[in-house]
């Protein structure tokens, strides 16, 4: 874990947001996603590898009131909670691998842009399969954002997994069923486009 951590602190000690290529002005496409769900503003809400992200700004806004916000990297959650200000003590903070992530509560949502593409190894792949499905509630909902078939190979420098609609879906048929694929075109801040894969999940 120590290497992973190193290499994100520093990229979040580094780089400014419009330096990283996942960075989003607005999450539109998670935030669409969670509201058709039509979820209690009370639901638990946890966005894994949020880092810096301005997801938890969203759903602050929109009154949801149980959130956690989940990173390997120390640094960029401690940006987050800057740009933030006091509405930081809304949210619940945890620094740690989500390969080795013990959650004390139970999920109604689940949010992951962009962190399951960098486990490579079938261990941490089967790891983040096992502890996603026992975090989240029956019925629960879980959306996964990766790199598709037609994304980079590569993201931070490091190499990543691609995922194509029918590959994501049997990662994760053990305890989830699909409920909407889609593919999207991201604009980095630099202007380049990355193609992701979207799943939606409902826990079986």
């Amino acid at each position: 874990m120590e290497n992973k951590k190193s290499h994100w602190e520093t990229v979040f000690t580094t780089k400014q947001p419009n330096e990283v290529s996942w960075t989003q002005e607005y999450p539109k496409t998670s935030m669409d996603y969670l509201e058709n769900l039509n979820l209690s503003k009370t639901a638990n809400i946890i966005d894994i590898g949020g880092g810096d992200s301005n997801l938890v700004d969203a759903l602050l806004e929109k009154g949801y009131q149980n959130i956690w916000v989940l990173d390997i990297s120390a640094s960029a959650l401690e940006r987050a909670k800057k740009r933030l200000g006091d509405k930081a003590n809304l949210v619940h903070w945890i620094v740690s691998d989500i390969t080795e992530f013990k959650p004390e509560v139970t999920f109604d949502f689940c949010h992951d842009r962009a962190v399951f593409h960098f486990l490579t190894d079938e261990d941490s792949i089967n790891k983040y399969v096992t502890i996603i499905g026992n975090a989240i509630n029956q019925n629960g909902n879980f959306l996964l954002g990766t790199f598709s078939e037609n994304g980079p190979l590569k993201c931070s420098g490091l190499e990543i997994k691609q995922y194509s609609e029918s590959t994501m879906k049997h990662t994760f048929n053990q305890s989830f069923k699909a409920v909407k694929c889609f593919t999207e075109n991201h604009t980095t801040p630099f202007d380049t486009i990355q193609n992701f894969q979207f799943c939606g999940f409902k826990k079986i």
